[in-house]
């Protein structure tokens, strides 16, 4: 079943700037897809209408992203994505809120759609961005220790070049843990 695209901007429009006026920045399609740019003091609400609408019924959370604009020199600096699907209509939009870098924060929709948890959890990790409300909001890709987030244009490039031991049976094996790592070459598979 195709979908009305045209029909469905126009319906979001009316819809969403009914119930929250000039907190809905805009909705537009490019290339097939429709977006939702929303203030972020309404994020929850906005989702909820959308999930609990029966014209959207957008009942599975693709997917949450950020980006990071700060190369680009934008502001505010980073952008938060909710990718929506609607299994019974057919139907896809992408709802984003600016999120600023002086206070990024932003509600969590995991109490609407509890595929956020971990989805959140990685945007917090990797970008810093917190999502109020989440029940174990907690890193998911980096070690509790590591410092900084990793996919912020600002995070160093560089790093610490990586290094490892071969099999038991190498001399090398089972060198005391104080010891100043370094590099060494791989000989043969382990």
């Amino acid at each position: 079943m195709a979908v009305d695209l045209e029909k469905l901007e126009q319906l979001l429009t009316n819809k969403l700037r009914e119930k929250f006026g000039d907190a809905i920045r805009d909705v537009s399609e490019y290339r097939g897809e429709l977006s939702v740019d929303v203030d972020r003091e309404v994020v929850l609400d906005v989702c909820r209408m959308l999930k609990d609408d029966p014209d959207f019924q957008f009942d599975h959370l693709s997917y949450v992203s950020c980006a990071d604009w700060s190369a680009q020199g934008k502001t505010p600096r980073y952008t938060v994505y909710w990718d929506l699907y609607s299994v019974p209509r057919t139907h896809r939009v992408r709802v984003r809120a600016a999120v600023p870098e002086e206070d990024p924060t932003v509600s969590s929709v995991t109490s609407i759609w509890r595929s956020a948890n971990f989805m959140e959890r990685e945007a917090f990790d990797m970008f810093g961005v917190i999502f109020q409300g989440h029940p174990d909001l907690r890193r998911i890709l980096m070690p509790d220790d590591w410092e900084g987030h990793p996919l912020r244009k600002d995070f160093p490039l560089g790093g610490v070049k990586s290094f490892y031991f071969k099999r038991a049976t190498d001399p090398g094996a089972g060198e005391p843990p104080d010891l100043i790592p370094r590099i060494r070459r791989q000989e043969s598979d382990i």
